[in-house]
């Protein structure tokens, strides 16, 4: 019975994106430079203190660039001034054309690098995402105000610690995969330590008190660790921006998930939407935020999660 439901809920899903990417016009392509190089992973309590976080982060880092860029096309101008003022040109036109040139460089260069992973399936994924998109401000969102309004923030917090602890068969069998055996080691301690003193991980006593850490590892890391490609962007139902790597990742991570083996199957989907509306709670604003500084909002979300992602690899 349970398959049956998730093969027709799969069929509609892929039925309805066909089928919106007939209407859809296809959209230029905006370069943009990606505002998030990481997105954090702590939890604030004020949404607003976190989405000025977010933004005074971009523009800090924008900030920095501008400056070396600059220190850059300062140093170029002096290595060529002599050269350029024998052909009648000054060194004030010299440092307008090193800056113009370098800083367009560079801007072109970060583009480039998030814009490899190739988007074959714009049209679905765009339908994927305008899906995700109404689902997130008319259903998600809503019922997330309400539950972060009624659940007490010490509440939400305990219920999010008990999922992240049932997260640890995923966490530790990749980082023994990547070779991580010390974070693997510390893996185990958080675990026994949060089942049992932090009462079945719904308080992190052992990062609060024994001051071990854990490495949010996925098979997708793991498969990137191992030097393979991210091959092409896909766009999930509900579950948003991925790519054919983390997907296969996702999938692999799916049969090492304890909520996954939860019966009957309407205990498992509710626990699922349950640990989904709980962690939405934490987060509200911040897809607004990045939909407000962006130009494209679709290519926004795209490089964000492509350089999130190299970056989680590279760590």
């Amino acid at each position: 019975m349970k398959k049956s439901v998730f093969v027709l809920v799969c069929l509609f899903l892929i039925g309805f994106s066909f089928r919106a990417s007939q209407v859809l016009s296809k959209e230029s392509f905006l370069k943009i430079s990606p505002i998030l190089n990481n997105l954090p992973d702590d939890v604030y309590d004020d949404s607003v203190l976190r989405n000025t976080t977010l933004l005074a982060q971009a523009e800090a880092g924008q900030a920095d660039t501008d400056k070396d860029v600059r220190e850059t096309a300062t140093g170029k101008v002096h290595e060529t001034d002599m050269a350029q003022e024998e052909d009648g040109v000054t060194g004030d036109d010299a440092f307008e054309d090193a800056f113009e040139e370098d800083s367009f460089g560079e801007y072109d260069d970060a583009v480039a690098a998030v814009q490899m992973v190739a988007d074959p399936l714009y049209y679905f994924n765009y339908a994927m995402y305008s899906f995700n998109d109404v689902l997130y401000f008319y259903a998600l969102k809503p019922v997330a105000q309400g539950y972060k309004f009624i659940v007490p923030t010490p509440v939400r917090k305990g219920v999010n610690n008990f999922f992240f602890n049932l997260l640890f068969p995923v966490r530790f069998i990749n980082t023994i995969f990547q070779g991580k055996l010390q974070e693997a080691s510390d893996e185990m301690g958080v675990f026994l330590a949060n089942s049992t003193l932090g009462i079945l991980g719904f308080n992190q006593f052992a990062q609060k008190h024994l001051n071990l850490k854990t490495a949010n590892e996925d098979f997708g890391q793991t498969l990137g660790s191992y030097a393979i490609g991210d091959g092409f962007y896909l766009v999930l139902p509900i579950l948003g921006p991925s790519t054919l790597r983390d997907a296969i990742g996702r999938a692999g991570d799916w049969f090492i998930t304890p909520i996954n083996y939860v019966e009957p199957w309407e205990l498992e989907w509710g626990l699922f939407v349950v640990d989904k509306l709980n962690r939405t709670s934490f987060r509200i604003g911040d897809y607004e935020a990045l939909k407000a500084a962006s130009l494209d909002p679709y290519v926004a979300l795209r490089n964000a999660y492509i350089q999130n992602r190299r970056s989680e690899i590279e760590r």
